[in-house]
This record gives structure tokens, sequence and C-alpha cells, in this order.
């Protein structure tokens, strides 16, 4: 059965199927639409772009018919002065905090990483075009040049394999490719 626009005034409504997700991504939460509701405002009230709400929500099949008890995965918000922090960073990477004026491609830029670098390693920030001051963020250590490490085993079980690394970077005029 296909859902009315006019739903308030559809007799059949309790006989639709609501649009549920099977799960929703860590960082999210369910919500459940009620009367009145739009994309648009529930993009709003979650501080995301309706794109980004959209691609997020691939189970409703027509954005612009949602209809009170679908549910929608939106960002999990952090309290008024909560900041969003991860339970670890990766290795390599060291915690950043947020200052006002700061995005994800300013920070990228200032380190010398691809945006996608910090987008990847930070899943507990859902939208990375919404970052609040206090939110803490896993971003590469930076390398001082030459520089040189230790390479070990991210496996434990693997007790003989080791190795180092000599890092610098060269100008292109300085690389000789013959």
């Amino acid at each position: 059965m296909k859902r009315n626009d006019s739903y308030q005034n559809n007799k059949d409504i309790d006989n639709m199927r609501a649009q549920i997700p099977e799960r929703c991504r860590v960082g999210f939460q369910r919500y459940t639409v009620v009367a009145g509701d739009t994309i648009e405002k529930i993009a709003k009230r979650f501080n995301v772009t309706v794109d980004f709400l959209i691609t997020e929500n691939p189970h409703i099949q027509d954005p612009n018919k949602i209809f009170p008890g679908d549910v929608l995965c939106v960002p999990v918000q952090p309290k008024p002065g909560e900041p969003r922090v991860p339970e670890s960073c990766p290795l390599g990477f060291n915690r950043y905090t947020v200052k006002a004026g700061d995005t994800i491609s300013k920070i990228a830029q200032n380190i010398g990483v691809p945006n996608d670098l910090i987008v990847v390693n930070n899943l507990h920030i859902p939208d990375p075009n919404v970052i609040f001051p206090g939110d803490v963020l896993c971003v590469p250590v930076p390398l001082k040049f030459p520089s040189c490490s230790i390479l070990r085993p991210v496996n434990p079980a693997m007790t003989i394999a080791f190795g180092s690394a000599m890092v610098q970077k060269f100008l292109p005029a300085n690389i000789n490719l013959q």
C-alpha cells in the first residue's frame, strides 16, 4: 500500500509498516518521527545537513515522505558543554582538542594530511562538517624530517617481526629516478 501525503486524513495509516533501520552505526541513535516532522526539521535539530541525514538513512524510500513511527538514525548529540571524545586513538595519532574556528580541513592543512585521514579516524564525529570547541579528535602525529622510527608488530603473536624506518622528505628536484 502506498502512503498518502495527507497521512493525517488517511484511515489506513495504522495498516502501513513503519520504515525502521536494522541498526544504526556507532555514534548514532534511533529517532522516531512524530507528527509535523520533516527531514529538514530533523536535520536542523540534530545539527546535520539534509543530505547527510538522507545518506545515513537509506531505508527511507522517499525522504520527502516520512511519517510518525518511522525511525531515523541520527547523530548522538552531546549535552551542552559536553565534548565528544573518542574511546581511543589509533597508533601514530594524538588527541587534539578543537578550538573555536577550527574545521577538519584547517586542522588537516595545519598538520599536512588529507582531510579524509582525520575523518575516517574519528567515527565518534558523525558529520565532519560539524565540530564544536572542546570536541576531541584523533590526528596523526606530524613527522619531523628526517625521522627514524622503530617498527613493532601490532599483533603480539608476531614476536619476531620488527624493523625500522628512515623517512626523509626530498624536494621533487632532488629525486633521481634513474
